[in-house]
Formats: C-alpha cells, sequence, structure tokens
C-alpha cells in the first residue's frame, strides 16, 4: 500500500499554526465556528442488530456509506456501516469462519481492521495493506483458532490517512467472542461509546490542524449513537456490559458511583476471578467486559477527565485536551433501579489462568520510542509523528521477529502527551520491572504510554505469519505517521 501523507495539515506559520481547516474527508461541509445542534438526551438505550454464527460459520455484508443517520436523537449526514452508528455487533466463538463482504460506498478509499482478534493478517485476512477503492467490494476470511480467547472486540476502517476521519464519521461497531463457559447475568447489554461534532446544520465540521494534533475529540460523547440513554433494571439483577471505546483520541475514565461494578477483564485479557472496581480507565480501542449488579436508586454512568498531557512544550502554549478538563466530564447514561429485588445469580465461574510470558525464553529485546514535535530542516516546519524517529511507510519493514518466538519490548514515550501503542494480531503482555513477580498476567492489545515514561511488554508471535502494524491509537497520531510495519517469518 503506498502511504498517503496528510502532514501538510499540519505546517506552522511564523506564529502558530496556519488557519486553514483540513475536511473530515467528504465530511466538510460548515465553518469551524457553526454551532452544535442540540441533541435529545434520555431516549431509551437502543442497541444495534445482532448477527451471530451458526455452524461455525458467519457470513455478512457491511456497506459503507454516507448518508442520513440519527445522531443524538437528530437527523445529521456521517458515515456509517449499514446505515446504523454503530454497525451491527458480530458474535462468534472459537474456531469460527467469518466471511465478511465490505462494500465501499464512500468517495475515499477504505478497509477493515477486526481490532484485537488473534487471525491471519496475510491476503484476505485482517491484512491493513489492503485497499478498497470507492465503489469495489472486498471479500474478507477470517478463522478464529480453536483456543481464541472470549471478550469483546471491534472493527473499523484502518485506511492510513484516512482512519480517523472515518471512524470519527460513524465507522465502527463491536465484536463478540462468547465463552466457552456461560456467565449467568440477567440481561447482556452492548455499549459502544464514542465522541462526534455535529453542527447546526447535521454535517460534521472541519478538522483543525491543531485537533489533528492533540488528536481530535468531539463535543457530543455517544452511547451506541444516543446521548445520554435511559438503562433500566430491579435491584439485585446481575448485567454484563459490553464496552468499546471507539472514540478517535479520548480516554474514557468510567464511573458510575453506587453500583457494584466487577470488571472480568479488559481488552483479550481475562481475571480468573471478577475484580471489584470503582472506575475504569480506558484508552481509545480499548474494550471492558463488565458485570454490574443492580443496587435500587439512580446511578449515572459519567466519563470524568482524565489528563493524557498536552502538546505546549511543542507548540509552545499550555493546551490541553478536552477530556484532561472539567469540559471531559460527561454523562453517558442514566440506570434507573427500581421494584422488587431479585434472586442472586450464581458465582461466576473461575477462568482459565491466562498465559504467562514472565517465565518464558525471550529471543529478542526492542526498544521502540514514541515522539513528536516539529520537524527537520527538509520537512518545511511540519509537525513530526515518529516511531524510532521515523514516519510510516508501507512499503518498509521496520521489525522482522521470528515466528513462533517471545520478545520483549521497552515502549519509550519521549513525548509530553500519552500515546496508547496498539499492536494488531498478537497481543501483548505487560510486564513490570520483576520480570519474575507473582501478579496476575496483564494483557491487552493497546497498551498506554504516558508522557514522559516507559512500559514493557512481552509478545508471542504465535500461529500466524505475515506483515502487520503496530502504532498510535489516538488515530490522528497514526495517520500522520506514528505506525510501523511488522513482519513474522
Amino acid at each position: 500500500m503506498e502511504p498517503i501523507s496528510r502532514r501538510g495539515a499540519l505546517t506552522l506559520g511564523g506564529l502558530g499554526l496556519v488557519g486553514i481547516a483540513v475536511g473530515g474527508v467528504g465530511l466538510l461541509w460548515s465553518s469551524s465556528s457553526a454551532r452544535t445542534a442540540q441533541p435529545l438526551a434520555g431516549e431509551k438505550l437502543r442497541e444495534p442488530p445482532e448477527l451471530r454464527s451458526a455452524n461455525g460459520r458467519l457470513q455478512l455484508r457491511l456497506d459503507a456509506a454516507q448518508g442520513t443517520v440519527e445522531i443524538g436523537g437528530r437527523s445529521a449526514t456521517a458515515w456509517s456501516f449499514n446505515r446504523g452508528i454503530p454497525g451491527p455487533t458480530l458474535r462468534l466463538k472459537a474456531g469460527d469462519w467469518l466471511g465478511l463482504t465490505l462494500h465501499n460506498g464512500l468517495d475515499k478509499p477504505t478497509n477493515l481492521h477486526v481490532h484485537g482478534l488473534h487471525v491471519s493478517p496475510e491476503g484476505n485476512g485482517d491484512n491493513p495493506f489492503v485497499m478498497v477503492e470507492p465503489g469495489e467490494t472486498f471479500d474478507y476470511e477470517y478463522q478464529l483458532p480453536a483456543d481464541h480467547p472470549p471478550g469483546v472486540f471491534w472493527y473499523h476502517p484502518h485506511h492510513h490517512g484516512f482512519a480517523a476521519d472515518q471512524i470519527f464519521g460513524g465507522l465502527y461497531g463491536a465484536i463478540i467472542v462468547e465463552d466457552p463457559e456461560t456467565i449467568e447475568a440477567v440481561r447482556e447489554r452492548v455499549l459502544v461509546i464514542s465522541d462526534i461534532t455535529v453542527d447546526g446544520q447535521g454535517h460534521i465540521p472541519s478538522v483543525s490542524p491543531m485537533e489533528q494534533m492533540m488528536g481530535r475529540e468531539g463535543e457530543l460523547v455517544l452511547v451506541n449513537g444516543q446521548v445520554n440513554p435511559r438503562l433500566s433494571a430491579r435491584p439485585s439483577e446481575r448485567e454484563r456490559w459490553r464496552i468499546v471505546n471507539a472514540c478517535v483520541s479520548r480516554y474514557l475514565r468510567l464511573q458510575l458511583d453506587g453500583q457494584r461494578m466487577q470488571l472480568l477483564g479488559i481488552d483479550s485479557g481475562r481475571f480468573a476471578t471478577p475484580r471489584t472496581v470503582e472506575d475504569i480507565v480506558l484508552t481509545p480501542g480499548n474494550r471492558a467486559d463488565l458485570l454490574v449488579t443492580m443496587v435500587d436508586g439512580t446511578a449515572v454512568l459519567e466519563t470524568q477527565p482524565y489528563n493524557r498531557g498536552s502538546a505546549g512544550a511543542i507548540m509552545g502554549g499550555n493546551e490541553q485536551p478536552r477530556s484532561g478538563t472539567a469540559a471531559g466530564r460527561a454523562r453517558l447514561a442514566t440506570l434507573t433501579v427500581t421494584g422488587e429485588s431479585v434472586a442472586a445469580v450464581p458465582e461466576v465461574p473461575v477462568q482459565p489462568t491466562p498465559r504467562d510470558l514472565r517465565g518464558s525464553a525471550v529471543t529478542a529485546r526492542r526498544e521502540l520510542t514514541l515522539a513528536m514535535g516539529m520537524g527537520g530542516m527538509g520537512s518545511g516546519g511540519l509537525m513530526s509523528f515518529t516511531i524510532n524517529g521515523q514516519e510510516f511507510d508501507g512499503e518498509r519493514v521496520d521489525i522482522m521477529v521470528e515466528a513462533g518466538s517471545v520478545e520483549e519490548w521497552t515502549l519509550t514515550n519521549t513525548s509530553s502527551m500519552d500515546h496508547p501503542l496498539h499492536l494488531h494480531v498478537w497481543p501483548m503482555q505487560v510486564v513490570g520491572a520483576d520480570v519474575g513477580g507473582s501478579d496476575p498476567a496483564i494483557w491487552r492489545d493497546v497498551v498506554n504510554v504516558p508522557a514522559r515514561d516507559q512500559v514493557r511488554v512481552r509478545i508471542a508471535f504465535d500461529d500466524f505469519k505475515g506483515r502487520s502494524v503496530y502504532h498510535c491509537h489516538i488515530l490522528d497520531h497514526e495517520d500522520n505517521g506514528m505506525m510501523g510495519v511488522i513482519e513474522a517469518r
């Protein structure tokens, strides 16, 4: 795939950013000064339609198109899969085949990434180098391994240069891989959290260079395309909430005061027994598998401010992303618990102990340095988003690994903003300074690397060969260069 550069959007003038806004790829409708349309809040929660595998297979078609959709109870012009925001939820089991026909009804190239699934990156699999031109169709085919972990995953476009625009515009949906042994709950809810800005004419306004540099955050935070929807339950009911952070850049620090929350796991990681939590932090791309045991009363699912840093040191100012300020607090959904209490449900069965790579032989150790700053002399003063000093080049292989090996990577962030690193195909185990520690293994496919800090991970390159990518999941940063190519041979 030929890399598409959008760094021209980040050209700097003598006193700051050039005052030319870059539109959201086909979504430039009005000036950035247009007022945001007032959404309708408090509607009953709606969940996307579900498509389930049968006899070991799920076959479907996804149509990516621009059109009129409902966002926050108002009509808006946006992008969507199958005319819904989110797109349909896909339910699979370990060992299943997933056949997916993607039709590109957009006016820009696109493709599809099944985020977090441990499947082949080659050919018609989870191949980020596929490019589906406008009007064209591509048939994806994935097979989940028989031992694929259960959990919450998701799908979204991943064409370099356009990923942030297309996801911000409404192209995303959830994937559930079912548990081999049922975890009992009165009901299950899929909650896809995203953010977007919609102006008074129902259009998505242009994205400024500063927003791209910081990582754009929408003025509306949505749950399944709704603003602060209503949920209802009875005391002592246990619900299972499958939560996806589909935001392009926003970190979610989730709280549900007054209710009992137990975390089963994040991403494909799973605890042996549920952990009682007061809040959960999900970086862009993370997912949470949560049990909520209902307590009488009204509670609000909120996202609290999360400080992911600022670009002040780079830009000569001190501007901070919206989510790091008081404005970052948002009501996501309102839960009302009333009526007669129900009988308690059985305890959650003990989950299989996740693999622990801390005792494995390491075949290679690598350092990945995530950096952002001003470009060099030959860059024309452009912003630079790099890994190990290089911007993305789809024709270059940055890391070559041996299939079946275990590697340890030290992830270093030299910038003043957090960067969540995502590795396709192969999940990462976060390891501390005490590699031989006895704490439970922590697995993620998106690992946050705090500003001016380091994180170490170990990766088992099992099951598959081929080329894929790793990148910052603040997708404006990825689109502008913070991504590398990895090949397993």
